[in-house]
């Protein structure tokens, strides 16, 4: 049995050593997730253009930002199967390089048709995030992994951020009325370079290590019959998330298309659960009716309560961001559009340093009591966003919303440093899961706000988070070491905890 572990003592990261390739690798992966963010809301800050452009209405626009996210869920759990099958360099060059013709399609459309199809595609991309959770993971060892995982999920968030500053501009500097196509087009140029760079300069795994991989493919593998069955149940919200997005593009939301094939689309998902089931059922039966050995067994209890943390933080960050410039515009009077953008915008620029700051506690406190602290921040945090009205000074709202931000962003931090620590050979699966259940909170969230006030909408979200803190009470610390079978038949322990 051989000892697979990263000698590194201190949890300092050195963020500015170029001579340790760990953290080159570090700032190879995010600067990647970095590019897929600005990708995946390019046309957020040029939508004005793109509406005068193609002369779309509202409600088609309204269709975009739907579709923009609708295909992300099954995305983040085909890529989490993808990265653990054939490692992060080739996957990551392989996205960033096809998002990029993607992105340039989208640029270059001129039928509202072309564009919601490339708008539909370029989802995919929000699954890049799930491949360097794998990446980071192989690189850093278990008391710095939280961090570094946090300052990939951080500063590669941020691309949302960077593009709404930068494309408007980059399009003015272009000038007229194609501005906006050849913005988008230039970053997906930058994607396209940057693919190589990626594929020539990264690596797997540090020289000497092994990337363990499933033994199985096309579905997730569990170590007990009552894993395989919570599996089934943990699979059908993200359906039903998908089934609420057809129902928002159908006459009930924004009319993108009609009735029948609103249940044409919910009658594909039922045959792709069945299916999905099916494939979980091939991939598991065999081993499970022999009886799975201690040495490849995991906890899918983690898994869960992962995913139901990561519903509440990353969930809710997302239909956050979406709502907050309305609400502070429609909440408190004298603010003007611009200043209610700005306003809001702290919520996301917070991912800078919560994620990093999450991951880091998770290193040094502990990953469950750091999970505990965060999530009964977040659900303390919206609460009191919930209390907030017109006669709130609005320093002190901002105040409120800025440290809600912190915990909410810090909590997706937390999780993202437990992660790794669970299988590894099952990194890139059970990221994707837990991901994919973050953009199912979103969807959730979003539905609600569709039928409640503000307040109500804020007030849920903290009764959630209060669920999700009851979940993660029942979290283990990763303690002493995992296993993982080499395919040569050799055991490797790995320092977790």
């Amino acid at each position: 049995m051989s000892e697979t572990h990263i000698v590194d003592d201190s949890r300092k990261l050195r963020l500015l050593n170029f001579a340790d390739q760990k953290i080159r690798m570090l700032h190879l992966t995010w600067f990647a997730f970095f590019l897929t963010f600005v990708i995946w809301f390019a046309h957020a800050p040029l939508l004005i253009h793109i509406k005068e452009a193609l002369d779309l209405t509202t409600a088609q626009v309204k269709a975009l930002l739907i579709l923009n996210v609708a295909i992300t869920i099954p995305a983040r759990i085909v890529v989490g199967m993808l990265v653990d099958r054939y490692g992060p360099r080739i996957i990551y060059s392989s996205l960033l390089f096809i998002s990029a013709l993607l992105c340039i399609g989208f640029a270059f459309a001129n039928t509202y048709e072309a564009l919601a199809l490339f708008r539909f595609l370029l989802g995919f991309v929000g699954a890049g995030f799930v491949i360097g959770i794998r990446m980071v993971g192989e690189w850093f060892p278990h008391h710095q992994v939280g961090t570094a995982e946090g300052i990939y999920g951080g500063w590669g968030n941020f691309g949302s951020a960077a593009g709404a500053m930068l494309l408007p501009t980059i399009a003015l500097m272009f000038g007229g009325e194609n501005g906006w196509r050849y913005a988008i087009v230039s970053i997906g140029v930058v994607s396209a370079i940057y693919s190589l760079v990626f594929y020539k300069f990264a690596r797997n795994t540090p020289k000497g290590s092994v990337y363990f991989k499933p033994k199985k493919s096309g579905g997730m593998v569990v170590t007990s019959w009552r894993a395989f069955w919570a599996l089934i149940l943990m699979n059908i919200p993200m359906y039903l998330a998908l089934a609420m997005l057809a129902w928002r593009l159908s006459p009930a939301g924004v009319n993108l298309f009609s009735d029948n094939m609103m249940y044409l689309m919910w009658v594909l998902l039922a045959v792709l659960f069945v299916v999905q089931t099916q494939q979980i059922w091939r991939v598991n039966i065999e081993h499970l009716r022999a009886g799975v050995p201690e040495v490849d067994r995991y906890s899918f209890k983690q898994v869960g309560i992962l995913n139901i943390a990561y519903f509440a933080t990353f969930g809710s960050e997302l239909a956050v961001i979406s709502m907050l410039p309305l609400y502070f515009l429609e909440t408190f009077e004298g603010l003007s559009a611009v200043e209610a953008g700005l306003l809001a915008s702290g919520f996301a620029f917070m991912n800078l340093v919560s994620r990093p700051m999450g991951g880091w506690f998770s290193d040094t406190f502990g990953r469950r009591k750091s999970m505990l602290f965060l999530i009964a921040g977040l659900a303390v945090g919206y609460f009191l966003m919930g209390l907030m009205d017109s006669y709130w000074w609005i320093p002190m709202a901002v105040l409120v919303t800025m440290a809600c931000s912190f915990f909410v962003q810090a909590g997706e931090g937390a999780v993202f440093a437990i992660v790794p620590l669970i299988k590894r050979s099952m990194t890139g699966q059970i990221a994707g899961m837990a991901g994919a259940y973050g953009n199912v909170g979103a969807v959730v969230y979003l539905t609600v706000l569709s039928y409640v006030d503000y307040s109500t909408f804020f007030y849920v979200i903290s009764a959630s988070a209060a669920v999700g803190l009851i979940a993660v009470a029942f979290l283990n610390d990763p303690k002493g070491h995992i296993v993982e079978v080499g395919e040569d038949g050799t055991v490797h322990r790995i320092a977790v905890g």
